[in-house]
Formats: C-alpha cells, sequence, structure tokens
C-alpha cells in the first residue's frame, strides 16, 4: 500500500504516509437510558441514567483523498474505510485471512476456480442486502476503463481481467459471477494460493449500485456515502474531522467494541503529541499521527512507545523518463552517496534496518524462512563514495551535460520526511558535490504530482496488502503497474513477475521474483530504497485490539474500551 502502498500511506519519522493531525475535543456524547414514564415525584427524585459512548480517538496526517474502494491507493484512507467497508474476507493483524461477508469458500483441484458463499444478513447502510451481485459489480467496476483505478491490476489475477482493463474483452468476459444471490464463483489465469489474502484488500471490496451510478462524488460526502463495513459515516468536515458510529445493523455488532471514533487531522507532529499527552487523542503511530523523532528515545526507554518492525519500506522515487534519472549510473551514484545507518542513527531514531531492496524482512517467503533470509539484499548495492563519484560523472558525459542540472526532491508535508530528505541532501552536497532544492506539498496534492511525474526525485513509501513478495515487485517495478510512479520499465522484468504467476509452485515463483528485483534494484537502480520501517506507537491504558497490524496500519475497528 502507498504509504501504502503510495505507501501512498505515522511511524515516528518511519512513516510511509503523510503523517499530520488536527487537535480534537473530547466532545463524549452522553445519552439518556428510557424508561416507562415516571411520576412526577419519581422523576424529581430518580436523576437520568447517562452513558459515555466508547470512543476511541486518534488522528490522521490529512483529508483521505478518496473513500472510494475503487479509487483509494493510500494508508490514510484505508484507515478510515476499514471501518466503513467489509469485503469477502479481512486480514487479521498478523496478515491472516479470516472470514468476513464470505461465510467459508472452497477452491477448486486445479486452483483455478474459487466459489464464496456469502453470508445472508449482511446490510448496507441504505438497508439493501450485501449479495454475490454487489461482489460482481464492484470488481468489473474496478477493472473498467472508466473508472481509472490505479489498482485495477490486482484484478488482473480474473480470467480476462486485464484484456478488459485495456478493452480488448468485455465485461461479461471477466472471470466474476455471482451464480446466486449469495454464492460467488471466481475464475483465476492461474492458481493463486494467496487470492483468499487478496480479496481482503480494499479494491476487491463492494459497493452498493444504487449509490454509486451516476453519482461520481458519492463517497466524497457523509450523506451520500452507502457503506457496509462495522461503523457508519456520521460527519466529515472537510479538513477538519471524521466521525464515525457504530453500526447498529452490521451482522457482527457484537464483536465491535466502540460507539464512535472520532479522527482528527493535523500536520504537524508535536501538536499529536501535545494531544495526546493532555488527553484529547488516545492513539499515535501506525500512519495515525506520528511520535516526533526527538521524543522516541526518551518514550521507549521510560516505556511509554513501542517500537515495532513491520512489512513496510521506506525508498525514494527516480523519474526514470526524465533526464538526468533517466541515466542509471546517475541513480546509482545517488544510492551510492548516501548513508542509511546515519540516517537511522541520527534522524529516524527508530531502530530501522538500512535497505537495498524493496522486500522487507517479515515478508514471508517459504518453508518457514521469511523472503529475505532466502534471498538477501546485501549483494544488491553498497554505499561507496568514490564510486559514486566516478558514476556520476561518467553519467553526466553521457548524458551531454556540463554539470548537475537543477533538480528538486519533492516530499509529503512532515517533520519526518523533510529531516530525512535535508540529511539526504546534505550527504549529496558533501560526497557528490551537488545542490538539490526541497518541496514539499500536502498529502494528496503530492499524490497527484508524483502520478503525474512531475519530479525529479521524490519521496515514495510501501506498506504490505497482503503477506507476498508479489507485493513490492509486481506493484512497484512492473511497467503496468498503476503504483510504479518512476515509470521504471523493464521487459525482462516484466516478464519475469508475469511468469510468476504461471509458476506451478511457490518456490518458484519466489525465485522469479527475486530474480526480477534483483535485477531491478542491483543492475538498474530502479528506485532508492533506504531502510524498512518500523512503527513508534503510544496508546492510552484501558484499550484492547488496538494495534498496529504487520504492514504498520492502524488496526482499530474490532477494537474496544475498558
Amino acid at each position: 500500500m502507498n504509504f501504502k502502498k503510495i505507501f501512498s500511506t505515522a511511524m515516528a519519522v518511519t512513516l510511509a504516509g503523510s503523517l499530520l493531525a488536527a487537535c480534537s475535543n473530547n466532545n463524549n456524547k452522553g445519552g439518556s437510558e428510557a424508561s416507562s414514564s415516571p411520576s412526577a415525584s419519581q422523576a424529581s427524585q430518580t436523576p437520568a441514567e447517562t452513558k459515555t459512548p466508547a470512543e476511541i480517538r486518534f488522528t490522521l496526517a490529512s483529508e483521505p483523498p478518496s473513500l472510494d474502494p475503487a479509487l483509494m491507493v493510500d494508508a490514510q484512507s484505508s484507515i478510515v474505510a476499514s471501518g466503513l467497508f467489509d469485503g469477502l474476507t479481512r486480514l487479521n493483524s498478523a496478515g491472516e485471512p479470516e472470514p468476513a461477508i464470505a461465510k467459508d469458500w472452497k477452491a477448486s483441484d486445479d486452483g483455478l476456480t474459487y466459489t464464496f458463499n456469502l453470508r445472508d444478513d449482511a446490510k448496507w447502510s441504505n438497508g439493501d442486502p450485501v449479495t454475490a451481485h454487489d461482489f460482481e459489480y464492484s470488481w468489473k467496476r474496478a477493472l473498467a476503463q472508466e473508472t481509472a483505478s490505479d489498482y485495477a491490476y490486482m484484478l488482473f489475477y480474473l480470467v480476462n481481467g486485464e484484456k478488459y482493463n485495456s478493452g480488448e474483452a468485455t465485461a461479461d468476459q471477466v472471470g466474476v459471477k455471482a451464480t446466486g444471490d449469495y454464492t460467488l464463483e471466481v475464475k483465476l489465469n492461474t492458481a493463486t494460493p494467496y487470492f483468499n489474502s487478496l480479496v481482503a484488500h480494499y479494491t476487491y471490496w463492494p459497493v452498493n449500485k444504487s449509490a454509486v451510478d451516476g453519482k461520481p462524488e458519492w463517497a466524497a460526502d457523509a450523506s451520500t456515502m452507502v457503506t457496509n463495513g462495522p461503523f457508519l459515516l456520521k460527519e466529515w468536515k472537510h479538513g477538519d474531522k471524521l466521525v464515525l458510529e457504530k453500526n447498529p445493523n452490521f451482522y457482527d455488532a457484537a464483536k465491535v467494541g466502540f460507539d464512535m471514533a472520532t479522527i482528527t487531522l493535523v500536520e504537524d507532529a508535536s501538536t499529536v503529541f501535545s494531544l495526546f499527552n493532555t488527553d484529547k487523542i488516545d492513539w499515535i503511530g501506525a500512519q495515525a499521527g506520528e511520535v516526533p523523532s526527538d521524543q522516541v528515545p526518551g518514550m521507549v526507554k521510560e516505556g511509554k512507545a513501542e517500537i515495532k518492525t513491520i512489512a513496510s519500506t521506506y525508498y525514494y522515487l527516480f523519474n526514470t523518463k526524465q533526464k538526468p534519472f533517466s541515466n542509471v549510473k546517475i541513480r546509482k551514484a545517488f544510492s551510492m552517496a548516501i548513508e542509511r545507518q546515519s540516517i537511522i542513527d541520527n534522524v529516524t531514531k527508530a531502530n530501522q534496518t538500512p535497505a537495498f531492496a524493496l522486500v522487507p524482512p517479515s515478508i514471508a517467503g517459504s518453508e518457514g524462512k521469511s523472503f529475505r533470509e532466502m534471498y538477501p539484499d546485501q549483494s544488491f548495492s553498497s554505499e561507496n563514495v568514490e564510486e559514486a563519484k566516478k558514476l556520476l560523472a561518467e553519467g553526466l558525459k553521457e548524458e551531454g551535460l556540463d554539470k548537475f542540472p537543477e533538480t528538486t526532491l519533492l516530499y509529503n508535508t512532515s517533520e519526518g520526511h523533510k529531516a530525512i530528505a535535508e540529511a539526504a541532501i546534505d550527504m549529496w552536497r558533501k560526497n557528490l558535490g551537488i545542490e538539490l532544492k526541497l518541496s514539499n506539498q500536502e498529502w494528496g496534492t503530492f499524490l497527484e504530482t508524483r502520478k503525474a511525474g512531475q519530479f525529479g526525485i521524490a519521496r515514495a513509501g510501501w506498506g504490505a496488502d497482503f503477506n507476498h513478495a508479489i507485493n513490492f515487485t509486481y506493484d512497484l517495478i512492473h511497467s503496468k503497474s498503476g503504483n510504479n510512479d518512476g515509470k521504471y520499465n523493464n521487459p525482462e522484468v516484466d516478464k519475469l513477475l508475469d511468469g510468476s504467476f504461471s509458476a506451478t509452485d511457490d518456490a518458484s515463483r519466489l525465485d522469479m521474483i527475486s530474480k526480477a528485483e534483483k535485477i531491478a534494484l542491483s543492475d538498474d537502480m530502479a528506485v532508492m530504497p533506504i531502510y524498512y520501517y518500523t512503527t513508534v506507537t503510544m496508546q492510552k491504558p484501558g484499550f484492547k485490539d488496538v494495534v498496529s497490524d504487520y504492514a504498520g496500519h492502524l488496526d482499530w475497528a474490532f477494537g474496544s474500551k475498558e
């Protein structure tokens, strides 16, 4: 996921998303318990019993760019939407799929056909039943060219999914069909053992056709949103806050412990920290606010904050279609000239691990080993100032440049991202003798600018959508991926990643993925990895099952408060 993913994607300067927040007053509602009409004397003697709603309060770095499942690309949006929508499955905090709208499912012997049996008691917030037809409609909508979903490729696993997206097949030919109101049949191009995890991703979530058709702004306001999750969006004060309330008609309402969630928007980490210390919010971290980096060591030492390794990577994007970063030697020079451990020790201060590839250490491999244990990244690149100088000179000469052109490093507004960018620029100045400018933009604008390719080098981060290495490779370095904002393109890499989908066993699949990653990072320096994330979290006492999940996203919707 742009930090989620893009990576979109509140981690003590480790964030991949846009970490900001705004001040939230403690507006707990008091509600009276109704009883049969008392006599006048009873009314005067018995005070009304009130109950304080169980509430969770946290911050987000910025306004969610979209709450439409087909258009979401970032962690800020998905943290909110995880309370509003429910898919066939949900991933638990360990990244394992569990039943949601699908009560069970089975795969054919060849792994090419999945049949999902849906529960019959799920409802939309407008009262409509949630059916298999909603999923068929929604998946085809996400694939349709006119929807322009950046994550449409997540549905290319379906027979004719990619062809429909490119205009070479019809919607009726796509491998998803409601064979009954509560039975969904899915046909895949190749056996995909992790498909029951894939369908938990928001691109696979259903939407209500009557609320969506012909209404492009349906997901931009609380009054027009129709959802099916554990919470309802009651208020969306743009630029300020969102308020969610428990959905009384949710099929599993007994498992929803919060009566409401108040999510405020602020961009300054110090303000978020102050809100927490003055009891105006209950949580910081996992892309829902960030602990200021200078506070991290002290908070951890005092036992007030926890550092957790997560499946996310912080990196810089090169615009590979634009000089000078169209030259691989210049890209390599930039990567070789920074000191990753120095950035971790002096800037981020949260025990991150230097990164030389995309797939983080916590992503699973096979036979009980992680992907990085099977395929270490240490040989991918090195930090070598003298070699960097040599490569820079050669690259500039090849491009016909006498000196390094004026270039701007783009990042989304955050003190953490700014500090990392300043450190990198200082290293390039000292080690390569070049000067870059800095530019920051608000999260939504930043995503649009990066997507449009209006940058030379830009900050990025990616958090896992599901626990497999393909999620960090196809998504970020395949030429057809909507999240490949640097426009890297190597046919050999594409061929290996495409081939991994048709592999008959996971060992072969992982081997092809590793070869593609090595070519892209070791040979081509498609992007510049900096570190594998950790997240720093702080939580008020009395909360249960509110955690940072395996990918570093706030998992809150099924938490509770004592």
